[in-house]
């Protein structure tokens, strides 16, 4: 007996071909795609098809425009491909207990790499964030943005793109995992104001050039996100729940 053919949509052909010219890198970033018209010709499709595989591709960040322009080939943003993945670590209903091992190696390494790459824009650039953190914690209002903004920021100046693009999906885990902890009455004030200091000694590590000092603290600055939980009495065998960021 034969095996039921799976039959692939017309459209799928369109976005697979392009996407492994991308790939082989015999298209690259900045070159521009054949037009809609060009592009039926070549595959002997209709533009309505061409157009649905394009579509696909422009969704997954590998294709973009600008200002009408014809499509050109894009070098996709860590951030861009983030949510997709996000989405995938929710429907799989990834643990806090989970996000939190992951993030004591990823986050640790990631301060190590960039205290030896820092430099004095980035230390401005962290001191801002730092700056701005305070103002809002004494203003009452969440620090949660500025918080994942921060390790964003480190992992950026570290300059490793595998690093950036593992970290980031579970990143976006962060602002609800926070958002709990933070929604605690017997965390409300402690915990942002344990994670500020935190916060500022990465940034002294940093300006020393200090790199075992800056992963010790980051180390000990995601321990005590653990031992938030812990005080607060949550289960950190629960999934992270989806939040709307604020």
């Amino acid at each position: 007996m034969f095996d039921r053919l799976e039959i692939v949509p017309a459209y799928r052909t369109v976005c697979e071909a392009i996407e492994k010219e991308i790939m082989t890198g015999r298209l690259g970033p900045g070159d521009q795609l054949p037009t809609e018209t060009e592009l039926a010709q070549q595959f002997g499709l209709t533009r309505h098809t061409v157009r649905e595989g394009l579509r696909i591709l422009e969704e997954g960040g590998l294709v973009g425009r600008e200002a009408g322009r014809r499509l050109f080939v894009k070098q996709p943003h860590y951030a861009e491909s983030a949510p997709r993945a996000t989405r995938a670590l929710i429907m799989q209903r990834v643990t806090f207990r989970e996000l939190w091992e992951v993030s004591m190696s990823l986050e640790p390494a990631a301060a190590d790499r960039a205290a030896r790459h820092v430099t004095d824009a980035d230390i401005k650039a962290l001191e801002d964030n730092l700056a701005a953190m305070e103002k809002a914690f004494a203003e009452d209002r969440s620090i949660i943005a500025l918080d994942i903004a921060f390790h964003t920021l480190v992992a950026e100046i570290g300059g490793n793109k595998a690093l950036l693009l593992a970290r980031e999906p579970i990143s976006q885990l962060f602002y609800p995992a926070l958002s709990r902890l933070f929604d605690h009455p017997g965390n409300r004030l402690t915990g942002p104001r344990r994670l500020i200091d935190a916060h500022r000694k990465i940034i002294e590590a940093m300006k020393l050039r200090d790199a075992v000092e800056a992963e010790a603290w980051m180390r000990r600055h995601i321990a005590d996100f653990r031992r938030g939980y812990d005080h607060c009495g949550f289960d950190v065998d629960e999934p992270v729940a989806h939040r709307e960021q604020d």
